[in-house]
């Protein structure tokens, strides 16, 4: 595969697998009962549809790009490749979903070895799909958007997601989350980490920090981001956050700021 030539296709035919995944979502919103939800670790719920809808979205990009392997969030059975991963979470926002609450997404990664080289995120809800591949803008909607020019801490609006298994840097994290409070015009809590970071891709946040993640919550949307002129770190200010647990993105202007902000309590 040259992907110089055939990812922007691909691109689009992903595009497409999200948009259908995402609208079996909405089919079975409000359908899910107390006795469909399973327990896979602490605040950690899985349901028929998490399941039905990765399978959907497995067998499709199989079927378009054959050669690749599979990181996927429910199938622990699947394997990466030894050149190319797809990277999915087919229901990012579980929760949201349980309690109707119209916030979640599909997002789809595809890996080159360690190189993220295409994401796309759908939010059935707002109808949105954002997208970029390896040399291109980021799109949302086929049309192009870019990170806000919010340049200071005092003025920018961040996101971010509590802890719901991992508690061992709680206190360094709600320390954070006390200084923006006080310093910034606040944050948000919206229940889909690939949600929040198309949405500083998109310039609607300015910024984004969570622990406790997986590479399928923020590979695509980290690769969106950067597409999108932003930056992205782990908690050090390295690069490993999408297999690191942890991330920073923001747009170019405040990153280097809030990592000072990070710094002094992590």
């Amino acid at each position: 595969m040259k992907e110089e030539i055939k990812l922007d296709l691909l691109c689009s035919r992903v595009c497409d697998i999200a948009r259908n995944a995402g609208q079996f979502l909405l089919q079975e919103m409000g359908k899910v009962k107390e006795n469909d939800i399973q327990t896979k670790g602490i605040h950690d719920y899985v349901t028929y549809v998490d399941k039905t809808s990765e399978a959907q979205i497995v067998k499709a990009l199989a079927a378009t790009f054959p050669e690749a392997g599979f990181i996927a969030e429910e199938d622990k059975s699947l394997n990466a490749g030894a050149e190319y991963t797809w990277v999915i979470d087919p229901l990012d926002g579980t929760t949201n979903f349980i309690h109707k609450i119209p916030l979640f997404s599909v997002s789809i990664a595809l890996m080159n070895h360690k190189e993220v080289v295409l994401g796309v995120i759908y939010e059935p809800n707002y109808n949105e799909c954002f997208y970029a591949w390896k040399g291109s803008p980021a799109f949302m909607n086929q049309f192009p958007v870019k990170v806000s020019d919010t340049s200071l801490i005092k003025e920018s609006l961040f996101a971010t997601g509590f802890p719901y298994y991992d508690y061992s840097k709680i206190r360094p994290f709600m320390d954070v989350f006390e200084h923006m409070i006080r310093h910034s015009r606040g944050l948000r809590r919206l229940g889909s980490a690939a949600v929040d970071l198309a949405w500083v891709a998109c310039g609607r946040l300015d910024g984004f920090f969570e622990y406790g993640l997986h590479p399928w919550d923020v590979a695509a949307g980290s690769f969106i981001v950067q597409q999108a002129g932003g930056r992205n770190a782990d908690f050090s200010g390295k690069s490993d956050y999408v297999f690191g647990k942890e991330i920073v993105s923001t747009n170019h202007l405040v990153f280097d700021d809030f990592m000072n902000i990070m710094f002094k309590n992590f």
